[in-house]
């Protein structure tokens, strides 16, 4: 692969590209990933493949979520830590504010059920944009190579049956592929540290004033989310699960199934439900604590090691490494399709959204995500109103 035949573009022009992702973007880490690599990679031709797939690479090797890091490294690639924190804020402010919307309407009417209806249609749209994003994705980082075909199937097999997304699975894929690919050279990756941000009480949750010890504890959680949680949306929601409404009890069950609702209705990453929760436990301030604290960590997990992974990614012993790795990624994400698949088809009336979005996607060129899944969540309103 080539960083060759690479079309200019202004910062300002890269910025808007991701400020309408964020805000568009419908489908989860792995449909985003597939935005970036048909719109930046194929169409646009602003990021090399090369880059686009060592990315991909890196975002699946470090914690935290799959998308954001993914932005956040083809942002270092075009301007260093200026375009990282730069990327950052444009793919997730979008998404933040909605869902500071939807958070105090939320607390202002007492629940959401039309989004759990709306869902209903969605989730089984998603499932459409997720299984085409993967096969691009399948297309581009596993080819006709047998031996990474092996990886990915495995690495499909432990994801579909485990239905998380484990760290060891794509270091062996990326060590088998160094074996097998450069046995005579050796790879060794480094640790990067995480940072726990803290803010001062600013509003209210469903329990009223919260305090800066509340605070704070929203700080090392989802500091801690974002730092050791390997995978996308689908690793991360068990482990906050866990501690939201089990350890901390901060919300119910209902309330939590409500905060993954406004994650996947919403667009940009998914994560971003992690500001849902922080506003319902401690205002806007646990809004932004929450928000920060998942994405700060995976942040610096990408500027720390960016040059040094870049520079060294020619190496013939680390692509082979990386090749592994990828397309362990590659079968991690049709895992996960998978178990999501599950989740969301759960009847006659899913499974007709899903295929007829497939269809539509495959059929109509050029047609809006957004428009597709709009047109699902009406539907799934109507259809989940009308059942008893």
């Amino acid at each position: 692969m080539s960083r060759a035949r690479i079309e200019p573009c202004t910062l300002r022009e890269f910025l808007l590209y991701f400020l309408r992702l964020g805000t568009f973007g419908f489908g989860g880490p792995i449909a985003l990933a597939g935005h970036m690599q048909s719109d930046l990679v194929e169409n646009r031709r602003w990021v090399s493949k090369q880059d686009y797939v060592e990315g991909l690479a890196l975002a699946q090797l470090a914690p935290g979520p799959l998308a954001a890091q993914l932005a956040m490294y083809l942002g270092w690639v075009r301007a260093r830590i200026l375009g990282a924190t730069l990327v950052s804020a444009a793919f997730i402010l979008p998404s933040f504010l909605m869902v500071l919307v939807l958070s105090v309407l939320y607390l202002h009417f007492g629940g959401l059920p039309w989004m759990q209806r709306a869902f209903y249609g969605i989730g089984a749209a998603v499932i459409s944009i997720i299984a085409r994003s993967a096969v691009k994705l399948v297309r581009m980082t596993v080819g006709g190579d047998w031996l990474l075909w092996g990886i990915f199937g495995s690495s499909a097999i432990v994801t579909a049956v485990t239905e998380s997304e484990i760290i060891w699975v794509f270091l062996l894929g990326g060590l088998i592929a160094l074996f097998v690919k450069a046995p005579p050279k050796f790879l060794r990756r480094s640790t990067a540290l995480s940072v726990v941000p803290t803010f001062a009480s600013l509003l209210a949750g469903l329990h009223g004033a919260a305090s800066s010890d509340t605070l704070l504890r929203i700080g090392l959680y989802f500091a801690e989310a974002g730092a050791f949680v390997f995978g996308s949306g689908l690793a991360i929601v068990p482990f906050l699960h866990g501690g939201v409404v089990d350890k901390f009890h901060w919300l119910t069950d209902h309330q939590f199934l409500d905060a993954v609702a406004v994650a996947m209705i919403t667009p940009g990453p998914v994560v971003i439900t992690v500001a849902f929760i922080g506003y319902l436990v401690a205002g806007l301030a646990g809004a932004s604590v929450a928000a920060l604290g998942v994405f700060l960590p995976c942040y610096l997990f990408v500027i720390i090691p960016a040059p040094y992974y870049r520079r060294f990614a020619g190496n013939r012993s680390i692509k082979a490494f990386v090749d592994g790795v990828t397309a362990a990624a590659a079968g991690a994400i049709g895992g996960a399709a998978f178990v999501l698949g599950k989740r969301a088809i759960v009847d006659i009336p899913t499974a007709v959204i899903c295929v007829a979005t497939l269809v539509i996607l495959m059929k109509v060129k050029k047609v809006p995500e957004p428009l597709v899944i709009l047109g699902a969540g009406v539907v799934g309103l109507f259809l989940a109103g009308a059942t008893p």
